[in-house]
């Protein structure tokens, strides 16, 4: 059973107290099916987000079979589905595959059980038939009957919609009320439906009534028009702007006894609504969430398996990958001219070795300034790649990861397997660069794994960067924005080009990855390439260990930020 008493939600609006929820007390039994319904924005999802867990109440208590989840914490994830108002997939996995990552995110399934619980879930379901086809070309009702198919491999005791039947043509929506009425005659399950509809209400057992955030009924479909003095369902939401809403909930409580106790004598005469289960029932599957290895390796395959349907992105990393170091090496296709040195012979008059010096400065600002430009061309161009990689991995699937962390996804689990993902794409990009570069320009390094390490930690460095601002943000858009700003200020504030004025230096250094990696570049060149750099650059270099610990150090708060962006909560 579960029990609401006395639920209060506030927040604070200009200074004053709201009550999204005032006073708001019900109860319903297993195997029950109960409709929410109500006027826009009087506190439908609010109610049910109360009952998720994904609101905290102000004041009052629910219950679970007796158990207080305000005190003894929420349900177990395997205890409970929750489906969002709109279609939470990947839209180019299959039906079946989207399930099948469903079941190993949330189940553990013993040796023979998983094929077993896939195909009854697709069976009662209704999408058995549709198992192969992608989730982008199903339609609205397909979709939602996906949505429930996911939530329904833990079996759970306790489903909550919101809106399940929004956008839906009325055959669609009369099919997914009947799927949601057969659900709730399983094994006692509770069925909650939020719906501003008032179509097909004689499918519920029950139907509650929200009316600016107050309970103004709560009772058997067929006395909804009684009960409010109306001919029609349809003229509920009229009736109820003509009164007060608390005048509303005065007369609910004086009428809700009577109203319960039909509800009661109902629920006697269906005999499944009437059943209770447990968590650790015998037609229950493992309410043990999978280990952390177990769901990164399926998350790691699961973005892989996304990457290479993805044509459009498919095809930009591998022009990325290709076309970026030829932008580098375009520059210097014939190599790297040897930097010229002063003659040890003696010149024969004043105005020769004047000349000889000219020369060699003239040279040494041409080859300096090459040397110097590719290195800092490499390091600009790595750290596009970089905001291209990570930008939008977290915040572009936001809402898919906060619903599969409801049901019971680690955190740590999701953000290694990014980490995995990412880590192979910095790896293939960083040394392609370098090696692609140094085959063809002939960079003077003095030490070219110090070189590729640069090249590998900048790219790291600012993929980690923008996988914690991809974290932190509301929306891909903004993600996406924020990374490319981050981009577009390296090469001005590096230095590399124009010297910043020294306060301005210091102040903005540290924080500016492409400085060091384009510093420590510059360090590995041997000391020839280093004299000629010398003469283009009036900006102070550090030592190439030193680039790479502060590179590091760029890395791990990185980490950090996207650590704290998938730990914090987001409303599904």
């Amino acid at each position: 059973m579960l029990e609401l008493k006395d639920i209060y939600f506030t927040i604070e609006k200009n200074d004053e107290e709201v009550h999204l929820i005032n006073d708001a007390s019900l109860k319903v039994n297993s195997g029950h099916f109960m409709a929410i319904v109500g006027p826009s924005g009087c506190g439908k999802t609010t109610l049910l987000k109360l009952i998720a867990g994904l609101n905290v109440e102000s004041k009052g208590n629910i219950y679970w079979n007796g158990r207080d989840l305000s005190e003894d914490g929420d349900l177990e994830p395997s205890e409970i589905g929750y489906v969002p108002q709109f279609s939470i997939a990947y839209e180019l996995l299959t039906v079946e595959e989207s399930i099948r990552s469903a079941i190993r995110l949330r189940v553990r399934t013993r040796r023979g059980e998983f094929r077993e619980l896939l195909e009854r879930v697709m069976e009662e379901t209704g999408l058995t038939t549709l198992r192969g086809r992608p989730v982008r070309v199903l339609s609205g009702g397909q979709r939602r009957r996906l949505s429930l198919a996911l939530e329904l491999v833990t079996n759970p005791v306790l489903m909550l919609c919101d809106e399940v039947t929004s956008g839906l043509d009325p055959k669609s929506e009369q099919e997914i009320v009947k799927l949601l009425h057969q659900l709730s005659r399983s094994s006692g399950r509770i069925v909650v439906n939020v719906t501003h509809s008032l179509a097909n209400l004689d499918l519920y057992d029950s139907v509650l009534v929200l009316h600016e955030g107050r309970i103004v009924y709560h009772g058997q479909p067929r006395a909804l028009e009684h009960y409010f003095s109306v001919t029609i369902a349809e003229d509920i939401y009229p009736r109820l702007a003509k009164r007060e809403s608390e005048d509303w909930g005065s007369s609910w409580k004086k009428h809700r006894k009577d109203y319960y106790e039909a509800l009661d004598s109902a629920a006697q005469a269906t005999p499944n609504s009437s059943v209770g289960i447990s968590a650790n029932g015998d037609d229950m599957v493992s309410s043990a969430i999978p280990g952390f290895m177990v769901q990164f390796f399926v998350l790691l395959f699961r973005r892989w398996k996304l990457f290479l349907r993805d044509g459009g992105q498919l095809f930009l990393q591998i022009a990325i990958l290709l076309g970026f170091p030829m932008l580098v090496v375009i520059f210097a296709l014939d190599g790297i001219e040897p930097i010229q040195k002063l003659s040890e012979t003696i010149a024969a008059n004043p105005l020769e070795e004047a000349q000889q010096q000219a020369d060699i400065f003239k040279s040494h600002l041409k080859t300096g300034g090459l040397i110097s430009g590719l290195i800092m061309f490499q390091v600009i161009l790595l750290t596009l790649m970089a905001s291209n990689n990570s930008a939008r991995e977290i915040a572009g699937e936001r809402r898919i990861y906060e619903k599969e962390r409801f049901g019971g996804l680690s955190p740590i689990s999701y953000l290694a397997s990014k980490v995995a993902y990412l880590g192979f794409m910095v790896i293939v990009q960083s040394v392609w660069m370098a090696v692609f570069v140094q085959n063809i320009c002939h960079l003077p390094t003095a030490n070219f794994g110090m070189h590729l390490m640069l090249l590998l930690a900048v790219n790291a460095a600012m993929t980690s960067i923008c996988l914690g601002i991809s974290a932190m943000s509301k929306s891909a858009e903004q993600a996406s924005l924020l990374s490319v700003y981050l981009v577009g200020f390296q090469l001005p504030l590096s230095g590399a080009v124009l010297a910043l004025p020294a306060a301005g230096e210091w102040l903005t250094r540290p924080f500016i990855s492409a400085y060091w990696a384009w510093s420590g570049g510059v360090s590995a060149l041997n000391s020839d390439a280093r004299g000629a750099v010398d003469t283009v650059i009036d900006t102070s270099l550090q030592a190439s260990w030193l680039c790479l610990l502060i590179l590091g150090i760029h890395f791990a708060v990185g980490m950090f930020a996207a650590y704290v962006g998938v730990k914090k909560n987001r409303c599904l």
